[in-house]
């Protein structure tokens, strides 16, 4: 199974190949639980995410009763696009089964030459132009959630910036888990629950945020501290039990 953005059909051969091309690459930029690797193609850079191959319960279900991630990324990538909202174009995805059900999955996507991630503006106090950069930043989640997007991954690595002249280009990645929909106040809290920020950047960024949304900003910037808490919480506990150490 594969579907190709019909902007990208000259690159049919090599998503219909892509395992070969990716076994032959050794860019890889990122390895965990999935990897992703850059390769150029076509005068192109782009990259190829290879999802890790499922356990067997999942191949049942993502064979049968739900979208693969490759085909999730993909159809969110298109939606995202049409909607004029900042990430990498989606070029394709494709699935290969063995015995009907799903081993691997790949989604492909063009590169973005990004210079940082919103990471180093909220972990450097002295991170060059970081107010402007934070106000930005609200500004643009508080466009994802006007147009009824929901990132459940919106983490740092997630969120990749790029500076040009005197405006910063905001792109999100890692976006097979989303969801569209109309978003109450609390949803829109807990969407900054995984940005890992203390409580003051937060509250800095509520307070941007709320010149665009309408809504009781001390309350909002509450809720925001409160998820984001929580949240530590609930990974600080798991590291414990792990025996890893947790820096509160």
């Amino acid at each position: 199974m594969l579907q190709i953005n019909p902007k990208f059909s000259d690159f049919k051969d090599f998503i219909l190949n892509i395992q070969k091309y990716f076994d032959q690459s050794t860019k890889t930029i990122h390895k965990a639980r999935n990897e992703l690797k850059i390769i150029k193609h076509n005068g192109i850079d782009v990259v190829v995410k290879s999802f890790k191959v499922p356990n067997i319960i999942n191949q049942i279900v993502y064979s049968f009763f739900r979208n693969s991630k490759a085909k999730k990324s993909y159809l969110n990538g298109m939606k995202l696009i049409n909607l004029n909202i900042n990430t990498p174009k989606p070029i394709g995805y494709i699935e290969f089964y063995k015995f009907g059900l799903l081993k691997q999955s790949y989604f492909i996507s063009e590169r973005f030459n990004y210079d940082f991630t919103i990471r180093e503006p909220l972990l450097d106090d002295n991170f060059k132009d970081k107010t402007n950069i934070l106000k930005a930043f609200a500004k643009f989640t508080f466009e994802l959630h006007q147009n009824n997007i929901l990132h459940q991954d919106y983490s740092p690595g997630n969120i990749l910036i790029k500076k040009e002249d005197n405006n910063y280009i905001f792109k999100i990645v890692d976006i097979n888990r989303m969801k569209f929909k109309d978003l109450s106040l609390e949803d829109r809290a807990k969407s900054f629950s995984k940005l890992w920020a203390s409580d003051d950047e937060l509250t800095n960024i509520a307070k941007e945020y709320t010149k665009h949304y309408q809504c009781d900003s001390q309350y909002f910037i509450k809720q925001i501290c409160y998820y984001s808490n929580k949240n530590k919480q609930i990974k600080n506990l798991k590291k414990r039990l792990k025996g890893e150490i947790v820096n509160d």
